[in-house]
């Protein structure tokens, strides 16, 4: 299955895409027949007693592949700043994030 496919395709129309905070919510979310998800920065952030913003992109990435793993479904994720602004680190978000 081409998750990337499938997501490109959804955004030919409306569609609702719910944010998941942990693992649970995923599988929660996913039972109820939505037709992808997307990781949520703050509510990751708030379940673990931290303001928005204030999870390390370690564990945003580590937190991405739990919920990844946990879904057949695509999945957009919200990787804030990333690993910073410049081209270079926009580029680290994006090999880190596609592995």
């Amino acid at each position: 299955m081409d998750k990337g496919k499938i997501f490109r395709d959804l955004h030919a129309s409306t569609f609702v895409m719910p944010n998941p905070w942990d693992v649970g919510t995923t599988k929660l979310l996913a039972s109820f027949g939505f037709k992808a998800l997307a990781t949520t920065s703050a509510g990751f952030a708030f379940s673990r007693g931290l303001p928005d913003g204030g999870v390390t992109f370690e564990a945003m990435i580590h937190h991405c592949r739990d919920v990844t793993a946990a879904t057949d479904l695509p999945v957009s994720a919200d990787l804030e700043r990333g690993k910073g602004d410049s081209a270079e680190q926009a580029a680290e978000t994006i090999f880190a994030a596609e592995a």
